[in-house]
């Protein structure tokens, strides 16, 4: 259920969440909404977000596949040409 929320801020903070709002192609009622969600039920920082969870399955790896050892092989041969 919605309901309607009266603010006192600063103008010039106003304006510029306005913008703001508008780059991200949102309502500043959707952008407040949003912000006061996450600060009332924070995700713990391990949860995977929506967008991460649609890259799964892109990508095959070997189950003993070692991302370190991956990563390390990359930047050495980049960097010994």
């Amino acid at each position: 259920m919605d309901a309607k929320l009266t603010l006192k801020l600063n103008q010039d903070i106003i304006e510029q969440a306005k913008n703001y709002a508008k780059m991200k192609n949102t309502s500043l009622s959707q952008l407040i909404e949003s912000y006061l969600g996450m600060l009332v039920e924070p995700r713990p920082i391990h949860e995977v977000t929506p967008f991460v969870k649609s890259l799964s399955g892109i990508v095959n790896l070997p189950e003993n596949f070692d991302s370190k050892e991956a990563y390390k092989k990359y930047i050495q041969n980049k960097y010994s040409q």
